[in-house]
């Protein structure tokens, strides 16, 4: 078993992710994540800017962020976004623990602002993703320090 299936699972799990639905986004995700990269988080979320586009499946790797889109009516699947993290600009989190959210936001290649909402379903989980993604877009973007030998 690869790497990203032995972390998708897990994480996929740990946000409450349906295994119907874990399998439905599969293919989508398999062509879009090398077999090497960790997962970071999986979760459900919204789009603020289209609130009647259905529901989103987020998928944060150690190298690429991938959404997929369910629509509402037909439940067909479509891939919204698969970027790079080293091509995003601007990425933003809002961690609310009154309202149990997570508002993230980034910039694509394309300068197009994307923006998504998760819901949470306890404040500790605010938490929890809050140092996932310090952990994914800013302790591992910082580059080492080098050690000058004497």
């Amino acid at each position: 078993m690869d790497v990203f299936s032995r972390t998708f699972l897990p994480a996929a799990a740990e946000a409450g992710v349906a295994i119907p639905t874990v399998s439905r986004h599969m293919p989508i995700f398999r062509r879009c994540v090398e077999p090497d990269d960790a997962t970071v988080l999986v979760t459900r979320c919204i789009s603020p800017d289209r609130p009647l586009a259905g529901e989103f499946l987020l998928l944060l790797t150690y190298r690429r962020v991938v959404v997929t889109q369910e629509t509402r009516v037909l439940h067909r699947l479509r891939l919204h976004l698969n970027a790079n993290l080293r091509h995003l600009s601007d990425v933003t989190w809002n961690p609310d623990l009154r309202t149990s959210v997570v508002d993230v936001a980034a910039t694509a290649v394309d300068g197009i602002r994307e923006r998504f909402r998760m819901r949470l379903a306890e404040p500790e989980q605010v938490w929890h993703v809050d140092a996932l993604l310090k952990h994914a877009f800013r302790e591992r973007r910082t580059p080492a320090a080098f050690t000058v030998a004497a």
